[in-house]
């Protein structure tokens, strides 16, 4: 016979009390193959979208075979309607138009596709001591340490004077060599182990090793830099005063896997913040024609503080959604005062190698689902737009209606550091935000972990996000 003490005392603490439990205990067999089937799509997604331009061209693809249209400004705009708008390649806000008019508010959800990365310089191209190397510039929030001695594919954009783009990929497919930097090795280390880590790699020793070999037929100086600048002409068409109008990046050069002896997690380099990114996009996609409107960004620069032509601070969203209220001959500021933002950006998940960065009781933990941030910023919330309690209380009527399994996850103990999103550029704008992402371990590492069932979560929310009313 059961123990009815006990049910009773379980059903009271039920009533009152809660209890966070990892999402696999929660779903069932058939949501587990979904969450399978959207992870398998993200690391195809991560693996193929390495820096923000490719990430833009993969959307914008994606978007296209699903009947997404370019938005042309002064068009008319109906109910039901799928377009898109790109900003100078880096950038691209896709919209699914709602029943109800744009001045009623908009569904958005805002992600950022750049992430922390090694840049060259403008003049990167140097010879020393026979072997020919790049100088670099990091981008971002990097540990220094965590980038030599890994291999990295060039990646980026040349732009010539004739107004022709070139696509560098240097390291992607198996036939290629891959580039790296180099590590001092333990036996002569003993002075670079009395340095503190910052201090022990500094952003100018990050020069990354191109080769080794001169060109022949030649008597002049620096054959290995020549050797590597005739390899690039050769394959791409370019010079070294072309460095001068370039965009090129060193990523890892390794795919996106299934992590644990249980598959239960992905390794892969740029989670932050293109877990968010994906699963944002991949919910507009699969999402029905929306009550309100519905947005997802794909923002620039957020590494950097969003700055830029291409970042959430400039007028690109301004102008985007300016031209559609225009077509609707509604209000901007209306508009903007009865929307809805979501700015999906990944949180840290507890790790208890690391315990003591964290508060255990508040950090979000992998696979117990996405998590919702309050407030970001540094210490004493500092540069954070700390949503209000009547906003948590939407989201967490949407995300329960829609059967995401969710958590509460702020970044790290009081004090101890913090960081920042989109989030208060939309409140800026007068826009209800609040942050919502993935958890996310050993960020901004080339290497970053997340929970396949936290990224399944994310759609689903996000998803339902995108279908929500006030």
């Amino acid at each position: 016979m059961p123990d009815k003490k006990k049910i009773e005392g379980e059903l009271r603490r039920e009533r009152v009390l809660y209890k966070a439990k990892n999402g696999y205990e929660l779903i069932s067999a058939d949501e587990e193959k979904d969450v399978e089937q959207i992870s398998a799509q993200y690391k195809a997604f991560l693996n193929n979208g390495k820096t923000e331009r490719e990430c833009v061209d993969l959307a914008v693809r994606m978007a296209e075979g699903l009947s997404f249209k370019p938005f042309t400004r002064g068009s008319a705009l109906k109910a039901g309607d799928a377009i898109y708008s790109v900003n100078r390649g880096k950038y691209v806000i896709l919209t699914r138009i709602g029943r109800e008019p744009l001045s009623a508010g908009l569904n958005v959800i805002a992600s950022h596709i750049d992430v922390p990365r090694i840049d060259l310089k403008t003049n990167p191209l140097y010879e020393d001591s026979k072997l020919a190397y790049f100088k670099t510039h990091y981008y971002g929030g990097i540990r220094k340490h965590q980038w030599p001695a890994i291999p990295l594919e060039l990646r980026g954009v040349v732009a010539k004077k004739d107004g022709t783009v070139l696509r560098i990929d240097v390291g992607s497919r198996p036939e290629d060599p891959v580039l790296m930097i180099t590590d001092l090795l333990p036996h002569l280390a003993a002075d670079q182990a009395k340095k503190v880590l910052s201090e022990a790699f500094t952003g100018e020793d990050l020069n990354v090793l191109l080769g080794s070999r001169p060109a022949a037929g030649d008597e002049g100086e620096e054959r290995v830099k020549l050797a590597v600048m005739e390899l690039l002409h050769g394959r791409y068409g370019v010079t070294e005063r072309d460095f001068a109008s370039a965009e090129l990046s060193l990523v890892p050069a390794f795919p996106a896997r299934d992590v644990g002896l249980d598959s239960s997690m992905i390794g892969g380099y740029g989670h932050d913040d293109r877990v968010c990114g994906f699963t944002s996009l991949r919910a507009i996609l699969d999402a029905p024609a929306p009550a309100r409107t519905a947005l997802c960004v794909l923002a620039d620069k957020e590494e950097i503080g969003s700055e830029g032509v291409s970042g959430m601070k400039s007028f690109f969203f301004d102008t985007f959604v300016g031209d559609l209220c225009a077509a609707q001959g509604g209000s901007l500021n209306e508009c903007y005062e009865n929307s809805c933002c979501l700015s999906a950006d990944v949180t840290v998940a507890f790790d208890p190698n690391f315990p003591e960065v964290s508060d255990k009781r508040n950090n979000a933990h992998l696979n117990y689902g996405l998590g919702i941030t309050k407030y970001t910023g540094t210490r004493g919330k500092g540069g954070s737009s700390d949503a209000s309690a009547e906003l948590v209380a939407r989201i967490r009527r949407v995300f329960d209606e829609g059967g995401v399994l969710w958590q509460m996850g702020p970044l790290g103990k009081v004090d101890q550091g913090g960081g920042g999103t989109v989030a208060m550029y939309m409140a800026n704008r007068n826009i209800d935000t609040i942050d919502a992402g993935v958890p996310v371990l050993s960020m901004h590492s080339p290497f970053e972990v997340v929970g396949k069932l936290d990224t399944y979560m994310a759609y689903k929310g996000f998803k339902a996000f995108y279908a929500s009313k006030p």
